[in-house]
């Protein structure tokens, strides 16, 4: 089951069909924001109307008046590339003992405002000279903090910014345009299996120049770890969105270009595609 925000409208789509509710004073966060959404969901299919399947370019970031938050180094591939960014500056060591440490790297990544859905362009800094997607299932959060579904989510990073002093992390995350997410809410019935396939494809006037993928079993950290630590001294009255690390990071010698098209692909949830542009 999947949920999808298009315009002033609530798309779900269940067994082939489609489904609509109209939205109407914020109430996108009261659909979501609920313990056990799948069974909520299902029960709401007689209340909804049958209709066709929107474009996929169309639907909004699947996101109200939620924040969005961030793990870090929970894959072994992003303890590498951060320790090898950060060496210069002496700050390797830090990310190496963030990988094996009882507590995760969590940090604020973007408002509803800064995040983007499919099809919208996400921003590179131009004080920046190395920038790259990060690639991340993303969960959504319900205020109880239960795991209720999962989105795609593109944590946009400034590499050289975070590289010259791991203190500048948040000016590395967290600008106009820096998130990525939707295309939607996957909302299965079970938690999404281990062996879910992450995929990231970058092309550059028409030519793939990088495609990877890695399965989400590579995680060092479980989903509901990550979730159990946010929720410890927060509370998040509309739910949140945390995404969940990468383990798929381009090689150094790479680095976005303005016009370069993000394609990241989940298995059960979809792709999110993202142009990529400047303020």
């Amino acid at each position: 089951m999947k949920i999808y925000k298009f315009g002033q409208l609530a798309i779900l789509e269940y067994q082939g069909a489609h489904y609509r509710s109209d939205l109407k004073n914020g109430n996108w966060d009261h659909i979501i924001n609920r313990r056990d959404l799948h069974a909520f969901l299902k029960d709401q299919l007689s209340n909804w109307r049958k209709t066709i399947p929107p474009t996929n370019l169309g639907f909004e970031p699947p996101i109200g008046q939620q924040e969005v938050w961030a793990s870090g180094v929970t894959y072994l591939r992003s303890k590498e590339a951060r320790m090898e960014e950060s060496k210069s500056a002496g700050g390797g060591d830090f990310y190496d003992k963030v990988y094996d440490a009882p507590r995760p790297e969590l940090f604020f990544k973007a408002t509803a405002a800064r995040t983007v859905g499919n099809g919208d362009q996400v921003n590179i800094r131009k004080d920046s000279t190395w920038n790259v997607p990060e690639p991340e299932l993303t969960l959504f959060l319900s205020s109880e903090g239960t795991i209720e579904g999962y989105a795609i989510g593109n944590d946009m990073s400034s590499r050289s910014i975070e590289g010259a002093n791991p203190l500048y992390l948040p000016q590395a995350k967290t600008y106009e345009r820096c998130a990525g997410l939707g295309p939607c809410i996957f909302v299965p019935e079970e938690p999404i299996s281990k062996e879910t396939v992450i995929r990231l494809e970058i092309s550059r006037d028409g030519n793939t120049v990088f495609d990877q993928q890695i399965q989400l079993d590579q995680m060092k950290r479980s989903l509901p770890e990550l979730a159990s630590y946010l929720f410890r001294e927060c509370n998040f009255p509309h739910g949140c969105f945390l995404m969940t690390g990468t383990g798929i990071v381009p090689p150094d010698e790479f680095t976005l270009e303005v016009g370069d098209e993000i394609r990241i692909s989940i298995d059960g949830i979809g792709t999110l595609t993202n142009f990529v542009g400047q303020k």
